[in-house]
């Protein structure tokens, strides 16, 4: 496929009246009301000299002006850098520079850089629009969105997006989950991660409302899931935890269909307690590499493959590389995959990650029998022990299982006998305590040996980027604000 339409200007000529979105404040808008607006924005963009081909980088918070913003740049052409909103002023200035940006456009206050001119939503609402040319059809492998790799390991680089690669995660997602009239996908996802992002072009494809929040907090969430219909929604570990606990306590009832949950294996307790309570949760496996996900578990398997992220998406390829070579069922090595969605590489870099088609996620996992992928850990934060391999999401998973514990990170720390060896920071639910030698012994009734943590730390909570993924490096970093 040489082009492709413009998502929104096509929606809004197949069903112009169909609401697009819900607003934080309730107020829905329809796609010709939406459209509407976005080209009115996008006169104003071009009244500043935006250009088919600029790059504008957009410093956002998740909020209807966001949405407004991006369509704007996509009906004019320029190419949208997606700015996280918690980086420090430093990490702003190297992704500007690095992306070669030419414009900034932020809803946050006191954005200031020395060498590109910011414009506000509010001040750009001011201008008078121009007239300029609409890219009703857009070429498939042109540039729609560049974003920084979150920064989990490694410096960010800036990944690659093209049209054809939003339009391909979105047809392959729809194929898995299905379609339905009444189907209503909540955003509380950042926007400026394609986890948020790719909901924005999934709504425009399917001609789907989208209801959006904008704070990641269960009661939040949960109370527009109850009050919108709402039947999809992306969350990650964190959040699917909060909402659990909030389900279990609290009388609120859901239309909910799928619970689509990325960000990293999650804990088969907290898969085991979401089925309890009916909460329909999926794992996902994707990264912004992928244009959000590219393997995901199937409805019908959500009891049978309890644990697994499912297999490749529709036009999508898995395999596992062991040692150089595809490994047997069960066996564990680099998850590599292949597909319409995958990104064609990183901004101004070349990287060993893109071979011949097929992208190396750095990330460990296994294929079972079936060919389903279960996920266990990021390369970079495998810990090697006396030469013995340890996961640190196996060691989390069995921590979590016990009935005090909210959450907890694993990470490696140096040690002059074994090189590395594994340590936990825990954070404990409300008004419930447990020692460190019950946890170490609970452990040890479940893990090997060397798998057993070696010291435990209770915090009160533990760091995480602004999509809410453990920041595993910075763990060892938490040692000196210790719960006494």
């Amino acid at each position: 496929m040489e082009t492709l339409p413009n998502f929104l200007v096509e929606r809004v000529r197949l069903t112009p009246n169909r609401i697009a979105v819900v607003k934080p404040n309730d107020e829905q808008c329809t796609f010709k009301e939406l459209y509407d607006e976005v080209l009115q924005f996008a006169g104003r963009l071009s009244s500043i000299g935006i250009r088919q081909g600029s790059h504008v980088a957009v410093l956002m918070s998740n909020s209807y002006e966001m949405i407004v913003t991006a369509h704007a740049l996509h009906l004019i052409g320029a190419v949208i850098i997606m700015m996280n909103t918690r980086l420090s002023q430093q990490e702003w200035e190297y992704q500007l520079e690095d992306s070669e940006t030419d414009y900034v456009l932020t809803n946050l206050p006191s954005v200031s850089f020395k060498k590109i001119k910011v414009y506000s939503f509010s001040e750009l609402q001011k201008r008078t629009p121009n007239a300029f040319d609409i890219q009703k059809i857009v070429r498939s492998e042109d540039v729609a969105t560049m974003m920084y790799t979150s920064g989990t390991s490694g410096a960010p680089k800036a990944v690659i997006q093209t049209y054809s690669n939003h339009w391909s995660s979105a047809i392959a997602s729809v194929l898995n989950l299905g379609f339905k009239e009444d189907d209503a996908w909540l955003i509380c996802l950042p926007m400026f991660h394609v986890g948020g992002l790719s909901t924005l072009y999934k709504s425009a494809i399917y001609g789907m409302k989208v209801v959006l929040v904008e704070k990641t907090e269960a009661r939040l969430i949960a109370k527009a899931v109850q009050k919108h219909q709402v039947t999809i929604v992306s969350v990650v570990t964190k959040v699917l935890t909060d909402l659990v606990t909030l389900y279990t306590n609290q009388e609120y009832t859901h239309s909910l269909r799928c619970v689509l949950i990325g960000g990293g294996p999650a804990p088969l307790p907290i898969l085991k307690n979401s089925m309890k309570i009916n909460l329909p949760v999926y794992q996902t496996y994707g990264m912004t590499e992928t244009s959000s996900q590219i393997v995901t578990l199937a409805p019908e398997y959500m009891l049978s493959k309890v644990g697994s992220a499912g297999t490749a998406l529709y036009t999508c390829e898995l395999k596992i590389i062991n040692q150089d070579k595809e490994a047997s069922p069960n066996e564990i090595g680099e998850i590599v995959v292949k597909g319409p969605n995958v990104s064609k590489g990183y901004y101004k870099r070349e990287s060993s990650s893109f071979k011949d088609g097929w992208l190396y996620t750095g990330d460990m996992g296994y294929v079972d029998e079936d060919g389903f992928l279960f996920v266990v850990d990021r390369r970079s934060d495998l810990i090697i022990s006396g030469g013995e391999n340890i996961y640190p999401a196996e060691i989390e998973e069995v921590i979590v299982a016990h009935e005090n514990v909210l959450e907890v990170g694993v990470t490696g720390k140096d040690d002059p006998k074994w090189g590395k060896v594994p340590v936990a920071f825990v954070v404990l639910h409300k008004n419930t305590t447990v020692s460190k030698e019950e946890l170490i012994q609970f452990c040890k009734e479940k893990l090997a040996s060397f798998k057993v943590p070696k010291e435990i730390y209770f915090v009160e909570s533990l760091p995480r980027n602004a999509a809410n993924k453990l920041l595993r490096r910075k763990l060892l970093e938490l040692q000196s604000g210790e719960e006494k």
